[in-house]
C-alpha cells in the first residue's frame, strides 16, 4: 500500500513535486484506480483513452465509457480512428458506450446505485468470459444536473473497495477542471493512489490519503491546492 506523505513537510512548489516526488512506474505495477485531472477541451483526452480501450480490448477486457452523448459520439470516432471496429465490438459486448444516467435518483447522484452498477458490471464481464472490466466516467456527468458533490469522497472510497474486491477491475475517473469547482478536483486527487497522464504514463500520487476522514481534511491544504492548480493551469 502506498504510504501517505506528511503534507506539512512537502515543498510547496508543484513543479518540484512533479519532478522529484511523483515517480513514473511501469503501467502494470500501477494501482488500477486512477484519476485524470485536466483542463481544456475534453476532446483532447479522447485519443489517449481510445488507445487504452484498444489495448484493453486486445487483452480481452470489456470496456465501459460513460459520458455525455456528444462525448460518447466523439469516443466512437476516436476508437474507429484507432483501428477498432466499434460496431462489431458493441455487438459482441466488448464495448459499452453510454450516456444513460440510471444511477441518478430525481437528478441526484446516489453513490450506492453507481457502486452497485459497477460491481454488477465486473461480475457480468467475468461471467461472460472476459478477463476483466475497464471503466471510465466523467465525474461531472456522473453527478448529474444537481451537482451535489458532498458525497464525492464517500463514493471514491466505496469505489476503491470495489477495486480491492475485484482484481479484474481497472479504470480512470475523469475530473474536468472547466466543469468542476476546485475543491472537487482536490478531493478527487487525494482519493486516488495514482494519476493517469496518458495511454503510456501514469504517476503515483503522494497526496493520496488512505481514509475518507484524512482525505477530507487534507484536500484543503495548500500543497494539494497548488498541485491541482499546476495540473490545470
Amino acid at each position: 500500500m502506498l504510504e501517505p506523505v506528511d503534507l506539512a513537510k512537502m515543498p510547496h512548489s508543484p513543479l518540484f513535486v512533479g519532478i522529484a516526488i511523483l515517480p513514473e512506474v511501469a503501467m502494470a505495477q500501477m494501482p488500477r484506480h486512477r484519476c485524470l485531472i485536466y483542463a481544456g477541451s475534453p476532446a483532447n483526452q479522447l485519443a489517449s483513452l481510445a488507445r487504452v480501450i484498444r489495448e484493453k480490448l486486445g487483452a480481452n477486457f470489456r470496456c465501459l465509457y460513460f459520458n455525455t452523448a456528444p462525448m460518447v459520439a466523439g469516443m466512437r470516432s476516436y476508437l474507429a480512428a484507432a483501428g477498432v471496429d466499434v460496431g462489431d465490438a458493441i455487438n459482441r459486448g466488448s464495448i459499452v458506450l453510454s450516456s444513460d444516467q440510471r444511477h441518478l435518483r430525481d437528478d441526484e447522484f446516489v453513490p450506492e446505485l453507481m457502486l452497485a452498477m459497477l460491481s454488477d458490471a465486473v461480475d457480468a464481464a467475468t461471467s461472460d468470459g472476459f478477463a476483466g472490466l475497464w471503466a471510465s466516467g466523467d465525474m461531472t456527468w456522473e453527478f448529474g444536473p444537481k451537482r451535489d458533490f458532498s458525497k464525492l469522497i464517500e463514493y471514491e472510497f466505496g469505489l476503491e473497495e470495489i477495486f480491492r474486491k475485484w482484481p479484474a477491475l481497472c479504470g480512470v475517473c475523469q475530473y474536468h477542471a472547466d466543469t468542476l469547482p476546485p475543491h472537487v478536483l482536490q478531493q478527487g486527487l487525494v482519493s486516488h493512489r495514482s494519476r493517469f497522464v496518458n495511454a503510456t504514463l501514469s504517476q503515483m500520487n503522494p497526496y493520496y490519503m488512505p481514509t475518507p476522514t484524512l482525505a477530507a481534511k487534507h484536500s484543503e491544504t495548500q500543497p494539494v491546492r497548488a498541485w491541482v492548480e499546476y495540473l490545470t493551469g
